[in-house]
């Protein structure tokens, strides 16, 4: 059951990152503000759904991979942010969505 949860939350990030204008892109990830704005009004959300930690690690982890694959870093903090994602494994980067989740969560 929990497998069939998760496998919806990734449907889900994958459909919103696809459905995102390219304008709403850029000024989320212009500014790193934005950035943790944006993903602490998701985690709100998913707070609100009744997500656990894991499971809202598990979306981070998917938008992480996303922009990895897709957008180049616009500042310092996300550049930073790219280098260590690509330099991890898959636990690793596991673990940095697990405090990206946690840092916007101590901010609200």
């Amino acid at each position: 059951m929990a497998n069939q949860s998760t496998d919806k939350v990734e449907n889900k990030v994958d459909n919103t990152l696809s459905r995102m204008s390219e304008d709403k892109k850029e000024d989320i990830l212009s500014n790193f503000d934005h950035f943790k704005e944006y993903l602490g009004n998701k985690v709100s959300l998913a707070d609100k759904l009744g997500m656990n930690e894991e499971q809202q690690a598990k979306a981070a982890q998917k938008v992480g991979d996303y922009l990895a694959a897709h957008e180049e870093p616009k500042n310092r903090e996300e550049k930073l942010l790219y280098e260590l994602w690509k330099a991890g494994n898959e636990d690793e980067q596991h673990m940095l969505s697990h405090m990206l989740v946690k840092l916007v969560h101590s901010e609200s």
